[in-house]
């Protein structure tokens, strides 16, 4: 599931939360990473999770539209099309599914007011509006709309985000990628596949006496950068003229040490590999001019390593 850059992200977050608060113990930063990393996992399950609430909704709407003392037509009879959608079903159905759910003690209940918002505002989108005019049914259809949904309905929403800030502490920042593991798994069960939960680290999906692991690849970057801190943040502030040293704990300055660490601890990543990582982090977790200046930075620094021997790679064309 959890792929490189994603790692690099969840290492650096609890590097910069180490640095701030002066704790740099080696053993609460691996525990706070290994709690980061399975967050994104739950968010995932969770997720997942809200399919069945949405579908609820719907069938409950045309129950009350029935229940009243003079009905439509229309209301008489309903399209039950989305109230009846097959991918529901099929989750509420999977003993699996269910099993991790109800086992994380998940539920969306309490969160009715915002459920009813967001399926007010996939009423309104042509999407479903085509999906509901469609004849026929089917688990493809349906799961193909659900795609649409977390698409579309979940990324921006602001009463989502409370909900998964009050949950967990890691969930902020998880929510697009997790989304995407979602669509992922809609499409699979759309081919007819079962549920089952997603390997942590995207090493465990792959296949091969030559894969290398990304749960000891993550473990080994926040080790080396714990380790490695005062020598490289010393490094940077020497690099810069006129260094503030308010600014050695600054985003910059733990992404740029992060890259040295890396550079310095893996022999088979290829230096513009780390250094494209580092830069592009940057761009979501600095200040405008942080691409750039971690990027000379970096690039400075990772030579002068390299010069004095530190910095080694296994094959040509790696540094």
């Amino acid at each position: 599931m959890l792929n490189r850059r994603i790692l690099r992200i969840k290492a650096f977050k609890v590097l910069y939360s180490s640095v701030l608060s002066g704790n740099m113990s080696l053993d609460q930063a691996e525990s706070q990473l290994d709690s980061a990393c399975e967050a994104t996992r739950d968010l995932y399950i969770y997720m997942l999770g809200i399919v069945s609430p949405l579908t609820k909704i719907a069938r409950d709407r045309i129950e009350a539209a029935q229940a009243k003392f003079n009905p439509t037509e229309e209301e008489k009879n309903p399209n039950m099309k989305f109230a009846d959608n097959a991918l529901a079903k099929l989750l509420d159905e999977d003993v699996d599914f269910k099993k991790v759910f109800n086992k994380k003690k998940y539920s969306w209940a309490q969160y009715d007011i915002v459920l009813k918002k967001i399926m007010n505002s996939i009423l309104t989108k042509d999407y479903y509006a085509e999906y509901m005019a469609s004849e026929g049914t089917s688990l493809q259809e349906d799961c193909k709309l659900f795609i649409r949904i977390f698409e579309e309905e979940f990324v921006d929403c602001v009463e989502l985000d409370q909900i998964l800030e009050e949950k967990s502490l890691y969930w902020s920042d998880d929510l697009a990628y997790s989304l995407t593991w979602c669509c992922n798994t809609f499409k699979s069960l759309a081919k007819g596949e079962r549920w089952s939960n997603i390997p942590l680290y995207q090493s465990e999906m792959m296949k091969g006496d030559s894969v290398e692991s990304d749960k000891y690849f993550v473990r080994k970057l926040l080790q080396a950068s714990i380790a490695g801190y005062e020598k490289y943040a010393a490094m940077v502030a020497d690099a810069v003229t006129g260094w503030e040293k308010e600014r050695l704990f600054s985003t910059d300055v733990v992404l740029i040490v992060m890259g040295l660490a890396e550079a310095s601890t893996f022999s088979t990543i290829p230096v513009k590999v780390t250094m494209n990582e580092y830069v592009e982090i940057a761009k979501f977790f600095g200040t405008q001019k942080s691409r750039s200046f971690v990027n000379g930075i970096l690039d400075r620094l990772v030579q002068q390593l390299a010069n004095e021997g530190q910095i080694v790679k296994e094959g040509k064309g790696l540094i």
